[in-house]
């Protein structure tokens, strides 16, 4: 009975990588804003957080560009900083079926910014980086 419960979690740790592996989507948290997303890559232990945009403002980025779907957001933590609670984030904003123009096809749209944040949503005193420990 060990041998097989054994077995079984080496499979099912097997399939869980795989699936990772094979681009598994990551599990998106709905917000209204960046803000809750930003805190939250800053307080991962990977220094990463994912989104998806809702309310007001998804559905007026979606009428303007002639889509429902998605507004997906990726926050990824670059550079921590010695003043706690403070890094360097990048944030890959991107939606599917985009219209620029009324004659155009719709494809994928993609935006890239970074930006130094801190999770009392003001900017770090110093840039100072954060030494390994």
């Amino acid at each position: 009975m060990l041998k097989f419960r054994i077995c079984a979690a080496v499979l099912a740790a097997y399939g869980l990588l795989h699936a990772t592996a094979a681009g598994a989507q990551p599990v998106r948290t709905p917000v209204e804003q960046f803000a809750p997303l930003l805190r939250a890559a800053l307080e991962a232990p990977d220094g990463a957080a994912y989104g998806v945009l809702t309310g007001r403002m998804a559905t007026a980025i979606g009428s303007q560009f002639g889509t429902s779907a998605p507004i997906e957001i990726d926050v990824a933590t670059l550079v921590r900083y010695e003043q706690p609670g403070c890094a360097r984030l990048r944030v890959d904003v991107s939606q599917q079926a985009v219209k620029l123009m009324a004659a155009a096809a719709p494809q994928r749209q993609e935006i890239r910014f970074e930006l130094n944040y801190c999770s009392d949503g003001l900017a770090p005193r110093s840039l100072a980086i954060r030494s390994a420990p």
